[in-house]
């Protein structure tokens, strides 16, 4: 049991870890869409920040290189949109758990070009601002490292307690469909047994 314990915290730890915060950079061909999914639980605060990165630097990003970002829910809620920008920014709170998608379009240019995008996505933990939450409550050190360490605990907690709720969910659909296939095969065998018996009553 204790070691069922350990490997789901050590599960929900690295989960924590790999899904609180996405900083990535990639490239839209324009005239095309890239989407981005993230799992956010609902209630989780989740802040995303989005730029053209410039080709040129020093100069001023051509007029060419602008983008449209629409974030939306599993169920097709928008919870941001922004059309013909060069850089951008949302925050928000999930209502619903699930796969929030951000899809970036770049707009139709001949030739067509690469645009570099930098879009950094974070939630949960990763989203509180904790050098604001510093500044403006005056803490000093140790109790600013306390609140972190608090509200990751708190967040891991929650992790754990989702893991626990999908894999005892997981569990009952995997023994309904073991307990259907178990009546399955006991009634083919029965039946099979009786014409056997039949059969050889025949003879």
């Amino acid at each position: 049991m204790k070691l069922q314990r350990s490997a789901l915290c050590f599960i929900a730890i690295l989960g924590l870890l790999s899904t609180i915060a996405h900083s990535i950079r990639f490239e839209i061909e324009s005239g095309h869409t890239k989407c981005i999914a993230e799992d956010i639980k609902s209630n989780s605060m989740t802040v995303g920040h989005y730029s053209i990165v410039n080709p040129n630097e020093g100069q001023p990003l051509p007029e060419s290189h602008r983008i449209t970002l629409r974030v939306t829910s599993a169920y097709g809620n928008s919870y941001h949109s922004s059309e013909n920008v060069q850089s951008g920014q949302f925050a928000f709170q999930a209502v619903e758990a699930g796969d929030y998608m951000a899809c970036f379009f770049a707009i139709d240019h001949q030739p067509p070009l690469k645009i570099p995008v930098e879009f950094d996505w974070r939630s949960g933990v990763a989203a509180k601002d904790w050098s604001n939450v510093a500044k403006k409550g005056s803490v000093d050190a140790m109790e600013y490292e306390l609140k972190k360490l608090a509200d990751t605990i708190t967040s891991i907690h929650d992790e754990m307690i989702y893991l626990r709720d999908r894999l005892v969910n997981n569990l009952q659909k995997y023994s309904y469909f073991i307990s259907c296939r178990g009546k399955f095969g006991i009634s083919v065998v029965d039946n099979v047994g009786s014409n056997m018996e039949f059969s050889l009553l025949e003879r």
